[in-house]
């Protein structure tokens, strides 16, 4: 397990604890802004876990919108 792993859960799990899906969505947009020079300067672990953090972070707002909102617009 690397430290961008370890930064990740502890992320996931406070903004699991926070229940707010923009922030989610923030953390989404966050990830995929960093990954975008890391494939640009040839680091492609870091950048491809990047992506799936995104993907994961969106998957959770998404998850939250359908199952938890009674209302979506």
């Amino acid at each position: 397990m690397k430290i961008q792993d370890l930064g990740f859960l502890v992320i996931f799990v406070v903004l699991l604890f926070v229940k707010k899906d923009k922030f989610f969505i923030v953390a989404g947009l966050v990830s995929i802004a960093l990954a975008i020079p890391l494939f640009s300067f040839w680091v492609f672990f870091t950048a491809e876990r990047l992506t799936w953090y995104a993907a994961a972070f969106f998957l959770v707002a998404i998850m939250g919108k359908i199952f938890f909102e009674k209302e979506i617009v």
